[in-house]
């Protein structure tokens, strides 16, 4: 990962967003008023969103650099330039980068999905216990956003889980209140060497899926976000919902995984792409390149 560009960037380029959110706090729904909105998800259209909300979950890593993610002018970076791509259609962040993306004019046409619970921090003793402490669905509202998203991790040895799960059932009932999209994100996870890992085995995806989409009363707005693992077709026959496919933290070699995301979009149901560090910290540094790559697989079938 090569950051030589960085020492070639001015350390001031942002300076003006601190400024702002000092001297005029109200710049932020100002620019969310004015904002040009998508036109709104349509079957057969495929969707792009750029993930960006790890650090506020204090996952910082991206394969070996335990810290890749940490630098806030050069995530910001990175955003702008996969958000110039036009097939690039959304963004999912937390509140203090959707803020500062609002004030840098970067979502003009982009579909806005808010991180919403963050409270499980990645490594914290009781990381299973993941409180809403980003984005309320009042607010996603507010500032013109299209839905909220939520990890939704499901411990059989870990008690806190079912509170977890009353949260994220609330939060869908909110979303869908505000008629606003409740991407949910499950998991069934486990505990090794102390470490949370997620168990990515079909069944456990299939079983998570089940859980996941009953939360709620009113399903109408329910997104599914999944990860994309063996047997996908089997996991996609799980669910009515329309279901965005996940990078996670990339592990295989860049084709690897850039196949794998290409056979699964394939899939009835599929309704694109939310990804985040595999485009964003690509191996080679090059963020418009990794994300041209993943925009060629997406399927655009509509006819107008």
């Amino acid at each position: 990962m090569s950051h030589s560009h960085d020492e070639e960037r001015d350390p001031r380029r942002y300076e003006h967003l601190t400024r702002i959110r000092l001297e005029d706090p109200q710049a932020i729904q100002r620019a969310a008023d004015n904002r040009v909105r998508h036109e709104g998800p349509r079957y057969g259209k495929q969707n792009f969103i750029v993930a960006a909300d790890h650090p506020a979950r204090g996952a910082n890593r991206v394969k070996d650099h335990a810290m890749a993610m940490a630098d806030r002018r050069d995530l910001l970076d990175r955003l702008q330039i996969a958000l110039k791509n036009p097939a690039v259609d959304g963004v999912l962040a937390s509140p203090d980068i959707l803020d500062d993306l609002l004030l840098l004019g970067a979502l003009d046409g982009k579909l806005v999905f808010g991180s919403m619970n963050r409270g499980g921090i990645s490594g914290l003793v009781n990381e299973m216990d993941d409180r809403f402490t980003g984005h309320t669905a009042e607010y996603l509202k507010r500032i013109g956003a299209d839905g909220g998203k939520m990890l939704t991790r499901i411990h059989y040895g870990d008690e806190n889980t079912v509170a977890t799960l009353e949260a994220c059932a609330q939060a869908v009932n909110a979303l869908a209140e505000q008629e606003l999209y409740a991407m949910v994100e499950p998991f069934i996870s486990e505990t090794h060497n102390g470490a949370i890992r997620n168990n990515l085995s079909a069944d456990a995806v299939i079983t998570s899926i089940g859980i996941a989409e009953a939360l709620g009363t009113n399903t109408a707005y329910t997104w599914m976000k999944l990860p994309v693992v063996e047997e996908m077709e089997r996991v996609m026959a799980a669910t009515t919902m329309p279901t965005v496919l996940l990078g996670g933290d990339p592990s295989g070699s860049p084709e690897e995984v850039f196949s794998s995301w290409e056979n699964a979009l394939k899939l009835p149901g599929v309704q694109g792409l939310t990804v985040g560090r595999t485009l964003l910290y690509p191996a080679d540094g090059n963020v418009a390149g990794a994300v041209e790559t993943a925009a060629s697989l997406l399927h655009h079938t509509i006819t107008d």
